[in-house]
Order: C-alpha cells, then structure tokens, then sequence
C-alpha cells in the first residue's frame, strides 16, 4: 500500500497505531494483567480516534453539535491488539451535507490509519428504534461510551435507550438468549471442543458479554459487583467469571500479537505456541498442551456453569406458567412435587434434600421417569450445598438411586453433566476427575474425554428413537444400567502412560466394587470398558464374513446379550467422537458383523463350511439370470466368497456375472451404482487377470484420481481367471447422488486404465484440506504382519498420515513386491488411515518368510513418509 497521498495526521495516527500496539505488546509480554492491557490498547485506540475526529471537526466552521460514541467490545475497553473499532456519530440530521461530509472523511482517515472500523450515523431516535429491532445491534449499544463532542446530545441517547429497555426488557432477554444460542451452534455447543474459538464459543468471551448484557437489559447494571449485590449472581460465580475474563482476554491478547492479526480460533498449532508461553511444564502423562488446554476449559466450563444459572435465575416466566405449576403440581416423593413441566423440592426441604446425594439422585430418577426438568430454585440450593461437600458418603442408598438413575433413558446424559458439574460424579465413577477437561491432542477427537464419555451416554440413548437395527438392540437391552455405566468409563483410562483400554479395566472392576455390583456384572462391565474398540476394529480391519474372525469375535464376547451391548456402545462411542464419526457406511458394516456374530453365538447361521453353503450355491446356479445347463455358472458360483452369497448381494452379483458372461479376454467393463442409504458409490470392474498385471493399483489410481475416498474394496479372483473387483467410495463433489455424466466418466476411466495401461506413476492433484496435522503431534506409521487370522491370507495393517495418492502409492508397491491383493479395508479418521490388505505371494501362499516381511515392512514405512519428510 502506498502512503504517499495520505494526509499528515492519518501518517501520524498510523504512526500512533503501531508504536501504540508495540508499547502495549511490551506490557504483555512484561506480565501485565491481560485486563490492564486490553484497556491500554482502547487507551491508542482512542488517541487515534480522538486525533482524527479533532482534526476533521476543525476544518469545518459552525459544525452542527454531535458527539462521537465508541461501543461493542471498543465502547467496554476489553479490544484486543486488531480488534475492530466500534463507533457511532450522534446528531440531530443525518442528511446535513456537514455533518455527512465529517462522517465520510473521518471514517476514510480512520481506515486509513490502520484501524478495523464498523461505523454508523444515526439520531438517538434511530439508533434507539434499530437497537429495539435488531439484538446484535441492542447488545453493541449496551456498552457505549462518550468519547468526544456533545455530552448532552449523549445524555440524552442514554436515557432514551435505557428507557426503551426497560419496556421491552422481557422481549430483549429472550432475543439474547435466542441470539446466543444460535452463535453456538455455529461454533460449538460444547465447553470442550478442542479447536475453539475464544469469543464465540460456549463458556468463551461471548458469554462473558452475555452476562452484562442481561444485567443491563434487567438491572441497569453490568458489572459483576453490582449484579453479586442484587442476588443476580452468587459470590463463586462472579469470581470464577472475573478469573476467566483475565485468562480469556490474555489469551486472545497473546494469539493476536503472536499472529500479528485477529485470530480467534484456538487451533492446535497455536495451543502448543501458548503452552510453552504459560510456562506449562508436562510430565510423564500430560503434554504442556493438555496441561494449558485443561486450564483454559475449566475456565471455560465456570464460565457456563455461572451463566447456566444467571438465565434460568433472570429467564422470563409468564404468571400464568407459575400459576399452573403450581396448581398442576402433585406429591410423588417426600418434599418432592411434579408439575406440568418441574420437579421441585419443597422450601422447608431444599435445605435437607441438597445436603443429602441419596435424595438429589432420588430427584434425578424421578427427573428421568417422568421426563421432568428440576426447579432452577432447586437445582441451585442443590449446586451451593454440593459444591461446599469436599467427601461424600457412598452409601448403600446413594448406591442403589445412582444404579436406578443409570438404568434410564430419558435426561440420562444431562442428569450426568449435572453430577459432573457439581464434581459429584467423580466421586462415584473412579477416574472421572481424572478425565476433567483432559484434552485428546490427536486429529480425531473433538472432545476432551469427559465430554466424549458423557457424549457417548447421550448417544446412546438418543438411538431409541431409531427405526434401525442399532435402535431395535439398544431398546430391547435388558440391562442398560450396566451399558450406559461402561459408556461412562470407557475412555477413561486415557491420559496414563498404559494403554486406556488396560486402565479402564481396572477402573471397571473398582467402579463395580465401589458400586457393589454382582460379580457377573462386574466382569462384564469389565469386559465392554476393556474390549470397546473390538467390535471398531474387526469391522473396518478384518474381513466381516471370515469364519474364523467371526468365531475368534464370538469367543472374546462371549454371550449375545454382551455382543448387542457392544454392538450399541461401538456405535455410541463413534457417535460421540465428532459430528458425522458414525457414517451410514460405518453404521451397516457394525450391524452386519453384529448379526454374524450373533448367528455365531446363537447358532442360527452356520458360519463354517457346511451343508448350508452347498446347498445355497446350488440354489444360486438355479437362480436367474444364472443357466443351470452352462458349466460356467457351476464354475463361477462355486468360486464366490461366502460375502457375495447373502440374500442382500447375491441377486446383484448374478446380475454382474451375466454382464460378465460374454467378456472377452482382452477387454474389461465397469459399472456404478449409488447407495443411498450409505451414501456411497460402488463401482463394479470385471477383468481377466491376464489382461494386465496389477488391476488393483491401477483401479486405486484412476479412483484417486478423480477425487474419491476409497472406504472399501473387494476383490475377488473366481474361476477360469476372472477378476471381479467392488469399490465402494465417497464422492466428496456430491453430498447425494452423482450425476450420470459423472459415473459413466469415472467408469470408463477405469476400463482405460486396464485396456490402455501405463507404467508411469500416477499422478494426483493438489487439493484444499489435505492438512498434513501438527508437527509433533503425528503418530508414527506403521507396518503389522499378521499370518495368524486368516487361513489363506497374510494380513497386513498399515497405519499412517493420510496424503493424496497414499492407497495408490502402497498398492503398487505391493504389486511391485510380487504380492496379490485379495481383499482391502480401507479406513480413514481425519487425517489417520488404517488400511488393511489380504495378500498372497505369487503362488498364492501367506508371505511367511522373516526376511522378506521384513524387507516389504522397510519399503512400505518408506512409502508412507513423504520423501521431504524423511530424516536421512
């Protein structure tokens, strides 16, 4: 940008711009509270602006009377180093020539100096009436303040906008709040969400405004002094917000600085930056990131609490709603009324029941059961009696209505967060305070484990209202006590230098001692904390038709009632990791292992060779479009695997084998077909094998290509040489179904890549969003041979980084190794892929020889690590 035609004084105020914010970023970096330096900053801001608004203002002769208001995050002091200004010029008529002219060179030379500026020109009428129809704007003006100008003409502005807000004080509470709500959900409805942004969400800055907001717009007051003195906030409450207003601002103060631009999301590269500047130390179980994140979420997490409170304790109620509860109100407990919509205890016994955990979890079951929430004047003689606890007798009372509470369904998850929030919960489930705000610093998770465990209850409740096979087990358990507390405990073993699932076992076992559960129970809670990723990784790792997985499955579950409790917690525990985790695709693969397994473990289905798989294969031969009289329908159906011979895939495949059925040998075909349900693609390819060697890695190639994300692929070599290969992909260019034009071009690219084959390497495009994760934060690739699962195949698991063209880079260095693939599970989280391959040598036996696994693990560890990555 060039500076030459700008006037002297903006020169000047971009000089008072940036010797302003490096005076003010020594301050910070000298210690001064984040508070004091945010003030600092308005402090050049002002000067700047007041510099500007002299200049102008004297140029002009008989200049009408206005004044100059600063307000939003400018009006309150709290701007951070590249904060935006907020100004606003008040006078009589906008449309004077004078006062327009002032307006449009102020904020010209304002611009021009550096700032970030929102401005407006308004009459204290107009700007009233805009604040009453617009909350963001209301909310922006609740905070002004005079800088320069008319001190009358601003007097005025202020008691015509607080009188405005006195009379429609209950219709501004609920736009807040509205407002609020909305902004959260765009940037997260959770405290513990591992990217936040420190403004907008939940527990952020945002809700630190919140609070002064509704003071102002219920008590003409916003400072947390004067809204502890009229009983709008309790003592606590206003301290934990004073401290997490420090920690917030210098947070944000140090990310703006160090970025030297308004950053506000708190993105991992930039949590490990601000760890070391915290000085957090770690040790041998937290990173100083997971020290300095679970620092800044129990800020966070008081924030909410206190502002929880603050809107049930201010939230509007009509009288005719009290009125009601009041009436419609019944007895069910001792000092325990339900009305139409509350649970609430009586006055004479909120004192005796908020002091006693046996009677709160008594309210919490009766919450449950009758799906009513609990009094907000309840709750908070519960909350002050319970966070004053420091022990709590585990009594066999507080035992048995902890057991009951779990045992539900309806408000489970919320009556949890509740006992979580009172630290409650923690004393009863071993490791819970362990897991407070314990940051997963991984590209996976977007919760930190608490909010994950409690995510993953909730999860599974909400499957009750699905039509599904996962809702079906889910609401057909017998004992969901036991499920919903092993959801509960699952991750908790994180954050130890052994592995989770190990930790949580012991934890299993003391949280049935602690409980005292049966034996039986005990065990097989034990069993789902300590094998939850089972079910996961049989599915996307093994194949889900083998006999001998299914059996070896069988056998580590045990019994069906087990098996569909983990069936319903893999789900849940999926569904708690991130939006859209749980995939359709993932979802129907879980229930279709779940259903062998129980044919396993019930004997329904044989799941070894037998009489039934004989007969279905003979029964196919008679099936159209199969010929019973042509040899070469015996041979190819004799030859398919057993997952091609259920009821949902046979008649297809049929389909394709008669496509197939004229094939010549130097040609090839493919076809596609959308799955709505899963929201996948599947593209068929048919071949002779002798067509061209290597069909896998040239098909993964031509896939990739275009853009698709590979999550399965079979293939499968059937008689006299013929190759029918599945791929099932996601087409990211399409949310539903892709266009015709679309299939038909992919299709006829992977018949080229066979009948016109090149032996030059792929190559892919560039794409946005292939992040390569943090430095130091990777996991490590790696290389797992397994010759012991499989009865015909070697088993190779590689995990990695994922990159653009990795699949195709590892297929063809198998093809490359003289190795056939049978059979690939592809599998993606993020940025982390774990793919599973079935391979053979070239004469069709496992690769068992030491030297040669070795030498193939050396090549594939070094084709999963980019070249510029690599440490000589």
């Amino acid at each position: 940008m060039s500076f030459a035609n700008l006037r002297p004084p903006v020169l000047k105020a971009r000089d008072l711009l940036k010797r302003g914010r490096c005076q003010v970023e020594q301050q910070h970096r000298a210690g001064v509270p984040s508070i004091a330096v945010s003030q600092a900053l308005a402090d050049v801001f002002d000067q700047i602006v007041l510099h500007l608004f002299q200049e102008n203002r004297d140029a002009e002769q008989d200049m009408p009377r206005l004044a100059l208001v600063a307000h939003g995050g400018y009006g309150r002091r709290d701007v951070a180093p590249f904060s935006d200004a907020d100004l606003m010029l008040l006078c009589h008529n906008p449309a004077d020539p004078q006062v327009k002219y002032l307006a449009q060179r102020l904020t010209q030379d304002l611009c021009d100096s550096g700032l970030v500026l929102g401005h407006s020109l308004r009459t204290p009428t107009d700007a009233c009436r805009l604040a009453q129809q617009d909350v963001t704007i209301f909310t922006s003006l609740t905070e002004s303040r005079w800088l320069a100008g008319d001190q009358e003409l601003f007097r005025r502005f202020q008691q015509q906008f607080r009188r405005t807000t006195r009379r429609n004080a209950r219709k501004l509470v609920t736009a807040i709040e509205a407002a609020r709500l909305e902004e959260r959900y765009r940037y997260g409805r959770t405290v513990l969400l591992l990217n936040p942004h420190i403004k907008r969400s939940y527990g952020g800055l945002r809700d630190l405004h919140l609070v002064r907001w509704i003071g102002y717009t219920l008590f003409g007051r916003q400072e947390g002094t004067d809204l502890e003195k009229l009983a709008a906030l309790e003592r606590e409450d206003r301290q934990n917000l004073q401290d997490a207003y420090q920690f917030l601002l210098g947070v944000r103060n140090e990310l703006h600085f160090a970025t030297g631009q308004a950053r506000d999301v708190l993105e991992r590269a930039h949590q490990l930056r601000l760890a070391e500047w915290y000085g957090c130390p770690g040790d041998q179980v937290l990173l100083p990131v997971e020290q300095f994140m679970r620092e800044y979420f129990r800020h966070t997490g008081n924030v909410r609490d206190a502002v929880s409170h603050l809107m049930e304790r201010c939230r509007p109620q009509a009288w005719w709603s009290r009125l009601w509860e009041g009436i419609g109100s019944r007895q069910v407990a001792a000092g325990i009324r339900m009305g139409p919509q509350t649970l609430e205890v009586t006055r004479d016994q909120r004192a005796a029941v908020g002091s006693d955990l046996g009677r709160v979890l008594q309210l919490m079951e009766l919450s449950s059961q009758f799906d009513r929430r609990i009094d907000h004047m309840t709750w908070q003689t519960i909350r002050q009696s319970m966070l004053r606890e420091r022990e709590l007798a585990l009594t066999v009372e507080v035992q048995r209505r902890f057991l009951a509470l779990l045992a539900q369904s309806h408000r489970l998850a919320g009556s949890l967060r509740r006992l979580h929030e009172l630290a409650v919960l923690e004393k009863i489930v071993p490791g819970m305070g362990h897991a407070r705000c314990l940051v997963q610093f991984n590209e996976y998770h977007k919760y930190t484990v608490d909010e994950h465990c409690l995510r993953a209850v909730e999860a599974a409740t909400e499957f009750r209202h699905q039509s599904s096979p996962l809702g079906e087990a889910y609401r057909n358990l017998a004992n969901r006590r036991t499920l919903h507390l092993a959801l509960l405990l699952h991750d908790l073993g994180k954050g130890f230098v052994e592995d989770h699932s190990v930790v949580g076992a012991r934890l299993a076992i003391a949280a049935g001692e602690r409980l005292n559960l049966p034996p039986d129970e005990t065990e097989t809670l034990r069993l789902l904390v300590q094998q939850h990723l089972l079910m996961s990784h049989v599915a996307q790792r093994r194949d889900i038709h083998d006999p001998a997985v299914i059996l070896e499955l069988a056998r580590q579950v045990g019994s069906p009632e087990v098996l569909q409790m983990l069936f319903v917690l893999s789900c849940a525990d999926l569904a708690a990791v991130g939006p859209d985790t749980l995939t359709p695709w993932k979802q129907e693969l879980l229930t279709q292992l779940y259903y062998n397994t129980l044919g396993a473990l019930t004997g329904d289905v044989l799941v070894g060779p037998g009489e039934h798989e004989a007969a279905r294969r003979q029964s196919l031969c008679r099936q159209p479009p199969a010929d019973p009289s042509n040899p070469w329908w015996h041979r190819q159906i004799a030859a398919l695997p057993r997952s091609l011979l259920g009821e949902s895939r046979a008649q297809r495949v049929l389909e394709e084998l008669a496509d197939l059925r004229s094939l010549e040998r130097h040609d090839a075909l493919a076809s596609a077909r959308y799955h709505p349900q899963t929201r996948t693609v599947q593209y068929t390819v048919g071949a002779y094998e002798q067509l061209v060697p290597g069909i896998f890695h040239r098909l993964t190639g031509v896939l990739t290509s275009q853009r698709l994300e590979i999550l399965s692929a079979e293939i499968h070599t059937l008689a006299d040489g013929l190759v029918l290969d599945h791929f099932f992909v996601h087409d990211p260019d399409y949310p539903d179904s892709p266009p015709v034009s679309r299939l038909q071009d992919v299709s006829q690219r992977l018949v080229d890549s066979l009948k016109n084959p090149s032996e030059r390497p792929q190559e892919f495009p560039q794409m946005w969003g292939m992040s390569r994760g943090i430095e130091g934060t990777q996991p490590p690739a790696k290389v797992r041979f397994d010759n012991n699962t499989s009865e015909h195949f070697t088993i190779l698991d590689v995990f990695a980084i994922d990159r653009l063209g990795l699949l195709y880079a590892i297929t063809r260095l198998l093809y490359q190794s003289g190795l056939s693939v049978h059979r690939a599970k592809i599998g993606t989280h993020l940025d982390q892929v774990v793919d599973v391959f079935y391979v053979t040598d070239a004469a069709g036996q496992k690769v068992r020889d030491p030297q040669r696994v070795n030498r193939l693990r050396e090549q594939l560890l070094a084709c999963l690590v980019p070249s510029e990555e690599r440490q000589d």
